[in-house]
């Protein structure tokens, strides 16, 4: 796991409120990180269901249930290893 990849997780996340649905774009935004890396780090995120897609034909983006988790400190690193990359 990387900064990035926390920081569109809490943005996601919406602590506090409703979780957002997003596009790329919006979450570049939001988090101040290049969109070519956000978009690299949704995927990796995807990969590790740690997102979902809400609508995939627009590029809409919502945390999934086990992203939840991960922010809760309820999965080991162990589980997550391969995002990192």
């Amino acid at each position: 796991m990387t900064r990035a990849d926390d920081a569109i997780l809490e943005f996601l996340l919406n602590e506090g409120n409703h979780p957002i649905v997003s596009t790329p774009a919006v979450i570049e935004a939001n988090i101040n990180y290049k969109i070519s890396h956000v978009r690299t780090r949704l995927r990796k995120l995807d990969s590790a269901e740690l997102v979902e897609y809400y609508d995939e034909d627009r590029g809409l983006y919502q945390i999934s249930e086990r992203g939840k988790a991960y922010l809760k400190g309820e999965l080991d690193a162990d589980d997550l290893e391969h995002t990192s990359e």
